[in-house]
């Protein structure tokens, strides 16, 4: 029966350490939550600016719902765009250097959307193999030639584009790798890109926020413009709240408003919610107390934790992990970290490669130097034990 399957998987899932489960929370997101019942010191969220807690944000969404109410009643080509989703547009595509942005309720969505609107049956997709799987999910939808190089390698990459006669092509990449923390060769992406003649996507959901002057993001950061860059960036991490945002060059944004299923064809986000969105731009442009804060911390992490088993991957971002391997030591390691107080969630195969289960730890602008050191001494003390 279909049923004795479903708990068949099920219970093999169970075998090899891989199913998943979630946690409730009854108070807001910060490092400090009651989870379960529990109190819990977080490194879990993506929350890097400490923005989701923030006072003045949460007032701005006050305020939004008091100005514009609920829902946005139909999709934005119908009647569910509202004056102030144009001007959260306008204001997000001017702090990322492009001329045009489209908002779109999720950063899955928007991936979704991207790549099957600019190429298709006959063309190609050039994927860093270890982008999110949105990107991943968007390229399948696209029914191009998806060819997927191996992480960062340039190399293999050039070749590929060299062999391709497809009559489009687009490279599709993470900025910020969300399960290693690295960074992708962005400026070297782009010159093949324009070598090859190709778009360039790049979504920047773990980069927006913290990473450029003003964190204006990783395109800020490498200082690279290009009518062939699409940027996408997520509402829903840095900027504290919810929501995603396409941005590029006018025509093909023009283009994208077209033809872009996933933005056609879905109800318009609540407008209270673009109009908070406002606020939380002004405060990420703001913010460089809060990124001076985050990149302390990230610092004084790799500077605490001393491991010799296991391996505090090399990265400078927020996002820390450590390189377990087995997926059941790393879920006990897990368990052990949550029954002292200490909530750092265990990453395992599909989200990993095999063999590479590990500890990600996310940093907050909102943590402190104590709490660093608690997790630091608390993971080296575990390493240790048979």
């Amino acid at each position: 029966m279909l049923i004795d399957r479903l708990r068949a998987d099920l219970a093999a899932l169970d075998d090899r350490a891989l199913r998943r489960s979630r946690r409730t929370l009854d108070s807001a997101c910060g490092p400090r939550v009651q989870v379960d019942g529990q109190p819990m010191l977080a490194f879990c969220s993506n929350d890097y600016l400490g923005l989701a807690g923030e006072p003045a944000l949460a007032e701005a969404l006050r305020a939004g719902t008091a100005r514009w109410a609920g829902g946005a009643g139909a999709s934005h080509l119908v009647s569910g765009h509202y004056r102030v989703h144009t001007q959260l547009e306008t204001r997000l595509a001017a702090f990322v250097g492009m001329e045009a942005a489209l908002y779109l309720s999720t950063g899955y969505m928007a991936n979704l959307g991207v790549a099957p609107a600019l190429v298709g049956r006959g063309d190609a997709i050039f994927a860093d193999r270890l982008n999110h799987a949105s990107l991943v999910d968007g390229a399948l939808l696209a029914r191009a030639e998806l060819k997927r190089y191996p992480h960062g390698d340039l190399s293999a990459l050039a070749r590929l584009l060299a062999r391709s006669t497809a009559a489009r092509k687009a490279i599709v990449t993470d900025s910020v790798f969300s399960m290693d923390g690295d960074l992708a060769p962005l400026a070297e992406l782009l010159a093949l890109a324009e070598r090859h003649a190709c778009w360039l996507i790049v979504d920047d959901a773990h980069g927006f926020g913290v990473l450029g002057p003003q964190g204006r993001g990783a395109l800020a950061a490498a200082g690279l413009a290009s009518w062939r860059l699409i940027y996408v960036g997520t509402l829903g991490k840095a900027a504290g709240l919810s929501g995603a945002f396409v941005a590029g060059q006018a025509d093909v944004l023009a283009w994208l408003l077209q033809s872009m299923r996933t933005y056609l064809f879905t109800t318009g986000a609540p407008p209270a919610l673009a109009h908070a969105l406002l606020t939380s731009v002004d405060l990420i442009e703001q913010g460089d107390a809060r990124r001076t804060r985050l990149a302390a911390l990230i610092a004084h992490l790799r500077a605490e934790l001393q491991l010799s088993r296991w391996q505090l991957m090399p990265s400078g971002t927020p996002i820390q992990p450590v390189l377990i391997g087995d997926n059941a030591e790393a879920v006990a390691v897990a368990q052990a970290l949550w029954d002292e107080g200490l909530w750092v969630p265990a990453i395992r195969p599909p989200t990993v490669p095999q063999g590479s289960a590990r500890l990600r730890i996310s940093l907050s602008a909102a943590h402190t130097a104590e709490d660093v050191r608690r997790l630091a001494t608390a993971l080296q003390r575990l390493e240790k034990r048979p």
